[in-house]
């Protein structure tokens, strides 16, 4: 393997917050099967995926002061295989059963291969692939906290109707209300709702016989996970699927859940509690 002297000396382009590495670095220490090394060094390996996430290029173009881009290509790969960032986040976020509200919602991204896995054995389905008239698609849904906390994500491929994935996204949660579009307007997953002991504001279908009152109040909440998702959208690599593998997409796009919440999380607590 390629070594390369890093001059440690120099500022780092992009650099991984406080917040966020005081977060993970604790749970990283507890992995008995995967390499931590320094925490300076890590630190520098963790802000090469900053800067990987935020920007969305090729690996190769990875600013050297990081290292040398394939040692940290090979080494996210392993994390990705071992489920690193989306257990960092479960961690981090610490997930509450009860949020008061509980909003749900999805994102639709094109994705951008140069190869893509074969149909046979459940291969293009297993790796979140829809195709579509305008390529493959990926579609991620969400479940978010009142209070700016990821609480669920979903990956399917782009074709799947949102609301066949709503009753996974809220299960084990019981909070008092959910919140969704009319996307999710069915009946079965209202009763559904019901069942769980929380209150369904979910905007009818304008082609419902029959008008469902909801809640305006409480669906302005909606702004919630709309900016959510909108922060998520400035990583170039969560936007736009670059990953031919759905472990490593994923993880890109765990890991920038953890940089914007806890940016961001304190400000809705400080707003809605």
């Amino acid at each position: 393997m390629k070594t390369q002297k890093i001059d440690k000396t120099q500022d780092l382009p992009i650099m991984i917050s406080d917040a966020a590495w005081q977060s993970i670095h604790p749970f990283l220490k507890t992995l008995p099967n995967v390499y931590v090394g320094k925490p300076e060094d890590c630190r520098r390996f963790l802000s090469a995926i900053v800067w990987i996430t935020k920007q969305g290029t090729t690996w190769r173009a990875l600013p050297k002061v990081y290292g040398y881009w394939n040692t940290i290509y090979r080494r996210f790969g392993r994390w990705c295989d071992a489920g690193v960032f989306e257990n960092s986040m479960n961690i981090s976020m610490m997930p509450v059963k009860s949020p008061h509200s509980s909003l749900i919602q999805r994102l639709f991204g094109r994705i951008h291969l140069q190869r893509v896995p074969r149909k046979k054995n459940d291969g293009q389905t297993g790796e979140a692939l829809g195709r579509s008239h305008g390529g493959f698609t990926t579609k991620l849904h969400a479940a978010v906290s009142d209070t700016f906390l990821p609480l669920c994500f979903i990956f399917t491929a782009g074709a799947r109707h949102d609301v066949t994935q709503a009753p996974a996204l809220i299960a084990g949660y019981t909070g008092k209300t959910v919140i969704a579009d009319a996307a999710y307007d069915s009946d079965a997953f209202r009763a559904e709702i019901i069942d769980q002991g929380s209150v369904p504001v979910i905007r009818p279908r304008k082609n419902r016989f029959e008008d469902r009152p909801y809640d305006e109040d409480l669906y302005k909440l909606r702004n919630v996970i709309e900016h959510f998702f909108d922060r998520l959208k400035q990583y170039r690599r969560v936007a736009t699927r670059y990953d031919k593998y759905a472990c490593r997409y994923f993880s890109f796009v765990y890991f920038a859940a953890i940089l914007i919440t806890e940016k961001k999380r304190k400000h809705y607590v400080k707003i809605y509690y």
